[in-house]
């Protein structure tokens, strides 16, 4: 089993939704010890975001003239495609950032969807390419977003499992801490409960994959 670990909160250390990726990736090492982990820090190595001679890479308008170091951006958007399609379950630390994700994950986001690799266009439609996988998000929130009158500004959830249903996957689990701002026993009540609910995510993933 190949397991893919992305990050893409600014805050380090301190950073709860990578506390709960780790936990989640932990989980799923203890029932598969032989698994391989690709692991992409999205805050730290940042990938540039997409533009049009970087999008010509994968849009069909081929990649002559371009200077080295955009060839060199057409091969990263290969090699992150290959590190998709090569694993088997997708670990990511998501924290709600202005009610959607961070950019760092946008710009992973928009490198990987590929038409002719992880979806394709039908007379019937767009169709997903990359089936047979899981998501595991980190979900991280200031407030409570889930339900409550905040839970119609909730774009963060809702566009991963849009746009990974696109893609084809249509497993996409969320471990969610929310009121993360909302003083310390909120913040520690909820940590905890997504810290149990991380190792369940996990076994359900290995139980079934």
């Amino acid at each position: 089993m190949q397991i893919l670990h992305l990050d893409s909160s600014i805050l380090g250390d301190t950073s709860a939704s990578r506390g709960l990726s780790a936990t989640i990736v932990d989980a799923l090492l203890f029932d598969e010890p032989d698994a391989v982990v690709v692991y992409r820090d999205l805050a730290v190595d940042a990938i540039p975001h997409l533009d049009g001679p970087i999008a010509a890479g994968f849009r069909g308008t081929g990649s002559a003239g371009f200077d080295v170091l955009t060839l060199a951006e057409h091969a990263r958007s290969a090699n992150l495609v290959d590190e998709l399609l090569a694993s088997d379950v997708i670990v990511i630390g998501a924290p709600m950032y202005n009610f959607s994700v961070p950019s760092q994950l946008k710009a992973w986001i928009d490198r990987i969807a590929q038409p002719g690799r992880t979806f394709r266009y039908t007379e019937n439609g767009p169709v997903g390419l990359t089936i047979g996988k899981r998501v595991i998000v980190a979900s991280t929130r200031g407030g409570m977003y889930s339900s409550g009158p905040a839970a119609e500004t909730d774009f963060q959830e809702a566009y991963l499992r849009a746009v990974f249903g696109f893609l084809g996957i249509n497993d996409v689990r969320f471990v969610r801490a929310e009121r993360m701002t909302k003083g310390a026993d909120a913040r520690k009540e909820s940590l905890d409960a997504a810290r149990a609910a991380a190792r369940s995510a996990a076994k359900a993933s290995t139980i079934t994959g």
